[in-house]
C-alpha cells in the first residue's frame, strides 16, 4: 500500500507571503530602462500591437467581428480608467 502524499506548495507558492511581495516588488527592475523601449515610446508599443494583431486571421479577430463587443468593451475600460 502506498503511503498518501500531502501536496506541498513548490516555488514561489511555498515562499512566505512577504518574500512574494519583495520579489514583485521588483518588477522589471533587471531590465534597464533604456531597453523598456515600450515604457517610453507610445509609438512604438502601438505600432508592435497592430503587427500582433495583424498576425491573428481575420475570423479569430472578436472585435472585428462584432463591433458591438467592441464598444461595450471600450466603454467597460474607459468607465474602470476613470474610476482609477
Amino acid at each position: 500500500m502506498e503511503p498518501t502524499r500531502t501536496k506541498q506548495h513548490r516555488g514561489f507558492a511555498a515562499m512566505s507571503p512577504e518574500k512574494q511581495r519583495e520579489i514583485a516588488r521588483m518588477g522589471g527592475s533587471s531590465v534597464p530602462a533604456e531597453k523598456r523601449s515600450f515604457a517610453t515610446n507610445r509609438a512604438l508599443a502601438a505600432d508592435a500591437g497592430r503587427k500582433g494583431g495583424l498576425n491573428v486571421p481575420t475570423e479569430n479577430r472578436t472585435f472585428s467581428r462584432n463591433p458591438k463587443l467592441a464598444s461595450a468593451a471600450g466603454r467597460v475600460g474607459g468607465a474602470k480608467r476613470k474610476g482609477a
